[in-house]
């Protein structure tokens, strides 16, 4: 074996536990470390699934991916015009602001709460800070600029969207509420100590005040940490009511056929904004079950019923093998073809600020 291709073989590790398969083929759990509860239609007693969904990938569809395909060639740093923001300590009443700080993780900030999701502020999405996907752009809120967090939205536990050195200075800097779907508390808590958290599973909602509440609803992804846990935490997207807004956001998902933004489309109506995932799905036979492209999220914001969108999870880590600037070059073409103005469906940049007012 070459020298780059026994890099590569290294480089699947992280990515495993990101994108699909298992890096050795070692026997999983025999009773779910995460989460014990009742049989649910999504919930078999010891691992999660998508309802008439799509599995990730074997083992084998990984090591031809990685083998077999080309990746784009992502330039070393990709600077954003945007970094260096450092938002507002609050936003109040019913006017909304929405930071981008890079790839999954925004800063949304409305009716007096800061709301942070997936936060994802290390060098790399990976087990380890010394091996793995590396940022091409930094933070576009540095740490330290960032207001005190009064809440995280954790999706899924996938590393590029659970990182637990950003979670623990947040926690021992904020004390924040953190809300993620059922098991991810498990992985938390392990590591951090005293972390405020409450878990939701598909349909449930929790109050943050009297004027404030998450609903956590379905989308089509999966979840792992190793080598032996796939599925057996589960992922989500949060719908977030607050003061006469709706917010619906999703960390990550396949399209799924439209069946998850129609069903939420049916349970809450409609939205102000949108916050979908626009990137990380080349090559599509591999990864179309389990993450959206432009065309879909596109499709997925008209089935939803959203005034407006930003798309996220693009430009920051290079997870799969589109080029760098594919996502909003792809979502721009989408959004003309179906004639949508591009106005209403934005794909932010490390440190771009999406603001609106006066929404009611």
């Amino acid at each position: 074996m070459t020298r780059r291709k026994f890099l590569k073989w290294l480089s699947i590790a992280p990515l495993t536990a990101l994108l699909g398969g298992s890096f050795w083929a070692r026997t999983p759990h025999k009773t779910n470390p995460y989460y014990t509860g009742p049989v649910t239609d999504h919930f078999n007693g010891q691992t999660f699934h998508n309802p008439n969904g799509v599995k990730p990938g074997k083992f084998t569809d990984l090591l031809k991916w990685q083998f077999k395909e080309t990746k784009a060639k992502w330039p070393e740093h990709y600077p954003s015009d945007y970094t260096g923001t450092k938002p507002a300590a609050k936003i109040a009443g019913n006017k909304l602001h929405v930071t981008m700080i890079g790839h999954a993780t925004m800063l949304i900030q409305t009716g007096w709460l800061n709301i942070i999701t997936d936060p994802v502020l290390s060098e790399r999405a990976s087990p380890v800070q010394f091996f793995g996907p590396k940022r091409h752009n930094p933070p576009g809120v540095t740490f330290d600029d960032l207001p005190k967090i009064d809440l995280i939205l954790l999706s899924h536990n996938h590393y590029d969207h659970l990182d637990l050195l950003t979670l623990e200075k947040l926690v021992q800097r904020d004390a924040p509420l953190i809300i993620t779907p059922l098991g991810n508390d498990t992985i938390i808590h392990k590591a951090i100590k005293g972390a405020n958290i409450k878990t939701g599973d598909w349909g449930d909602v929790i109050d943050i005040s009297s004027q404030t509440k998450i609903h956590v609803e379905p989308c089509h992804h999966w979840s792992a940490r190793g080598t032996k846990d796939r599925r057996m935490a589960l992922w989500a997207a949060f719908v977030i009511e607050t003061d006469g807004l709706k917010i619906y956001h999703i960390g990550d998902t396949g399209y799924h056929s439209g069946v998850n933004y129609k069903a939420v489309a049916e349970k809450h109506g409609s939205f102000d904004l949108a916050i979908l995932p626009v990137g990380a799905y080349e090559p599509r036979w591999f990864m179309k079950g389990q993450h959206q492209n432009p065309y879909e999220a596109v499709e997925g914001f008209k089935l939803c019923n959203a005034k407006t969108a930003i798309g996220h999870h693009w430009g920051t880590f290079q997870l799969t093998n589109e080029e760098i600037d594919a996502p909003p070059k792809a979502l721009a073409k989408a959004l003309k073809d179906a004639d949508i103005l591009p106005e209403r469906f934005n794909a932010l940049s490390p440190g771009q600020v999406w603001v609106r007012q006066n929404l009611s």
